[in-house]
């Protein structure tokens, strides 16, 4: 194997943290349109169960009869149509300035493997890089089906960010020539299918978050005499619970099957290197408690129905535990898949 070309990593280095600082902006574009952008301006003024308080207050029939769903409001409160549209173009120019973020953050990835003369995914630093890269193609892509959600990037960013932020402070490893055991094409096959399925799984996990605080939202907003809050002006500015839970759904529904082949060729390169198929390691252990609780996950939505509450805390439980499998036990927990990379 050729030895490390120190010009390319630094320049590798220099597109990583640049790429950053473009998402970093494209953030706070998204934030700008979420805040100040029709959608926004709408949700901040519908009506909360003000007829169901009036009547209560008269001797009237019970709150609950008089509770109607949210209604589109008046023509009144609607922001001119300047507003509407310096804040489309806010969104547009965010979501292109995303687009630049992702060139310059894949650029790094090319010239990370050029300096290495190897696929750049071998340790934490380069494993976070590709995992935050797949995250943002992701959110690209839902775009593509449902541009409603477009004002959310900021959020759907910000965990990106502090990803790639710990990946070049504290996951950092220079580059180098890859360990003998990494050193076989499984590496570039499994890994990959790992961070795209991992990487996919970060912006399902975000958007069941979101589902979570408008559900709530939903449930408390018509209580009579509720006063919104810091969370009610943020649970009101998001889109409806049914795009939440589907998209975050159907994220699953596509990483999950790109987790299993992984899964799978992790237990043949295992075989070939070690000689066993599987030994429970724990990173193999902790792979497979991922896949079960995924597992469990889809066949709730499959057979029993669930599409609320209950199945949106199964999916964050296998994220939770995909964090405890690449921080905890790369980090803590010594193992046969040691390869952190870390000083």
């Amino acid at each position: 194997m050729a030895g490390i070309d120190g010009s390319m990593a630094h320049l590798s280095d220099t597109l990583f943290t640049t790429s950053i600082a473009t998402y970093a902006l494209a953030m706070v574009g998204f934030t700008a349109e979420y805040a100040f952008g029709r959608k926004g301006r709408i949700a901040a003024t519908v009506p909360v169960a003000a007829p169901a308080r009036e009547l209560v207050g008269a001797g009237g029939p019970p709150a609950a009869e008089f509770i109607d769903p949210p209604v589109t409001p008046p023509v009144a409160s609607v922001p001119p149509a300047e507003g509407r549209s310096f804040a489309d173009r806010i969104g547009r120019t965010s979501f292109a300035i995303t687009i630049l973020g992702v060139l310059l953050h894949g650029t790094s990835i090319a010239v990370r493997a050029i300096a290495v003369d190897a696929v750049p995914w071998s340790n934490m630093y380069e494993f976070s890089s590709v995992a935050g890269l797949v995250g943002v193609i992701a959110f690209v892509a839902l775009l593509w089906k449902l541009p409603q959600l477009r004002h959310l990037g900021g959020i759907i960013l910000l965990p990106v960010i502090l990803l790639m932020f710990l990946a070049g402070t504290v996951f950092y490893s220079k580059a180098q020539p890859l360990v003998p055991a990494l050193q076989s094409y499984w590496l570039a096959i499994h890994v990959t299918l790992v961070s795209v399925a991992e990487g996919a799984l970060m912006v399902s996990a975000v958007l069941t978050v979101l589902y979570l605080l408008k559900s709530r939202y939903d449930r408390v907003s018509v209580r009579p005499g509720y006063q919104p809050g810091s969370f009610g002006a943020l649970a009101a500015r998001l889109p409806d619970v049914t795009a939440l839970d589907k998209a975050a759904y159907r994220i699953v529904a596509f990483s999950f099957p790109l987790y299993t082949v992984a899964i799978i060729c992790g237990a043949i390169w295992a075989e070939a290197a070690w000689g066993r198929y599987w030994g429970w390691d724990p990173k193999e252990t902790w792979a497979f408690i991922v896949w079960v609780v995924y597992a469990c996950y889809l066949h709730a939505r499959a057979t029993a129905g669930w599409k609320g509450r209950a199945a949106a805390w199964v999916n964050l439980a296998g994220f939770a535990a995909i964090i405890f499998n690449f921080v905890i036990v790369n980090m803590v927990i010594s193992g046969l898949h040691s390869y952190a990379g870390l000083s």
